[in-house]
């Protein structure tokens, strides 16, 4: 507002309360305004904290699926692991069950010549 706008009102309002009624009109304005600026910081602060909320609850569903995640790559790593440990044990038996073939086959031919 502008300072001509204001003087305006101020001229309209000693015409229509008249100079006693005004300081207490006045007053009253001046609590109803900041009650009103009062009720409307809380209002903004009841957004904010819900909005802080929403983001809180966002980032927790986020870990949430990066947790889920690590540990399914990690089940499944253990499980690669595992595989791979079953299959040197089963190369292990192969070698050593090859290995018992060929000494059984050197001394059947020892033996016989």
């Amino acid at each position: 507002m502008s300072m001509g706008e204001i003087l305006v009102i101020l001229i309209v309002a000693v015409l229509v309360l008249g100079p006693e009624k005004l300081p207490d009109a006045a007053i009253k304005i001046a609590k109803f305004i900041r009650a009103a600026k009062r009720h409307i910081d809380e209002v903004k602060e009841s957004i904010d904290k819900e909005v802080r909320i929403n983001e809180m609850k966002e980032e927790a569903k986020k870990y949430t699926q990066e947790f889920s995640q690590y540990k399914e790559n990690m089940r499944k790593k253990l499980s690669f692991e595992e595989f791979d440990e079953l299959k040197k044990d089963i190369l292990e038996n192969n070698k050593a069950s090859l290995k018992e073939e060929d000494s059984k086959a050197k001394n059947t031919e020892d033996k016989n010549v």
